[in-house]
């Protein structure tokens, strides 16, 4: 039996894939970043940044329109490369974003998609795993490279399944009436820059970059996210569509209590199923943590600023009931030609001081001496 194990032989089938065009209909939720996709998705990652959602105000910034989070592309492309491996669970990783310019209201995608590389790696929560990575390109209708992605997902075994996680339930975190209002306080109090523009000369390396704090985290927060993003979609749909798509794949999970076919990203919002994929409870979507840290930055940075690249792994379960405390250092300052940029340490932890999620992120900013962010950024691949 082969389903739901890692074996040479399911290896090799995976690995046949690097470097070949994958099908992305079932990562991809929205083609166009309408006004709706983009105040939806704001939503969803509760930022009310005014650039997204404020037709007046954006039209008075530097992008002249309304524009959307840069982590939106999540939406038009879920950056999961996970092929074959039937019955093997995916937990997703980390992104390397790149974005060269903005998106704009109405922008419309094409995508393109590859695996460029598989690792087989042991450890102490599963002692046989494989991380899958892939990249994605993001297009717009007049073939201009917006964006590029590199996904890492890492492939485990399920409980039942040998190498499988022993991990225990985890008791959600309990807080006292006062930390609560300390979070809630802290959350009101995220400092956003806005008009005002932030310039290159006046940051200094070592210089703190004020949090963003997400939480304690609720399934209905869970909820929201995959309503702005990707819906039922990486796990077949719904319904006879879901069932087509379970034919097609042969990847479910059996639910216990009824014993029908589901997905295992129920586990995202069901503590059991967590628990059997090695999680120790419901837990949020990892994109969805890489998403706040992208909200922390465009706070900081401004509506003249520009994120030009946010490289972000994720390294824990993050459970219903944690909290997060995105925070960033700038680390060093430099010039790439007319583009001034600052590059950024992050890092996430929760409530118990664990790092939840860290990485790097660069900035582009304007100068006093010569002017705005020189828009597009050329790629540098």
């Amino acid at each position: 039996m082969t389903w739901g194990e890692i074996t040479d032989e399911t290896l090799a089938a995976a690995a046949s894939m690097i470097g070949k065009p994958l099908r992305r209909s079932r990562m991809q939720w929205i083609e166009t970043t309408t006004r709706d996709a983009i105040r939806h998705f704001a939503w969803g990652q509760g930022d009310d940044n005014p650039l997204w959602v404020d037709r007046d105000y954006a039209a008075a910034s530097p992008a002249g329109s309304l524009i959307a989070p840069p982590c939106i592309l999540y939406a038009v492309d879920s950056t999961i490369v996970a092929p074959k491996l039937a019955g093997v669970q995916w937990i997703y990783a980390g992104t390397e974003w790149t974005w060269f310019d903005h998106i704009r209201v109405d922008d419309t995608f094409r995508i393109e998609a590859e695996m460029t590389k598989q690792e087989e790696k042991s450890g102490r929560r599963f002692s046989r795993w494989v991380l899958q990575t892939g990249k994605v390109r993001y297009f717009t209708a007049d073939d201009a490279l917006v964006a590029t992605a590199v996904g890492h997902c890492a492939r485990t075994p399920r409980v039942g399944h040998e190498g499988a996680s022993n991990a225990g339930p985890v008791e959600s975190q309990r807080y006292t009436a006062a930390e609560i209002d300390d979070i809630e306080r802290q959350v009101l109090s995220e400092p956003r820059r806005g008009a005002k523009p932030l310039y290159w000369e006046d940051v200094e390396v070592g210089a703190a970059i004020p949090p963003v704090i997400k939480g304690p985290l609720t399934i209905t927060d869970i909820i929201a996210w995959y309503s702005a993003t990707q819906g039922s979609l990486p796990y077949g749909g719904a319904h006879g569509d879901a069932l087509r798509y379970r034919r097609r794949h042969d990847d479910y999970h059996i639910n216990p209590e009824t014993g029908a076919k589901d997905a295992a990203g129920r586990g995202h919002l069901e503590t059991e199923t967590a628990r059997d994929v090695g999680m120790g409870g419901a837990y949020d979507v990892g994109p969805q943590r890489i998403s706040w840290a992208q909200h922390m930055l465009c706070n900081w940075m401004g509506d003249h600023g520009f994120l030009h690249k946010l490289n972000a792994s994720v390294r824990r379960p993050n459970l219903v009931g944690d909290t997060i405390w995105w925070r960033g250092t700038v680390d060093e300052k430099r010039e790439v030609g007319a583009v001034k940029l600052v590059d950024i340490t992050v890092e996430a932890r929760n409530q118990n001081d664990k790092v939840s999620a860290f990485g790097t992120a660069v900035v582009a900013l304007p100068s006093r001496a010569d002017g705005p962010v020189p828009l597009p950024l050329q790629p540098d691949e």
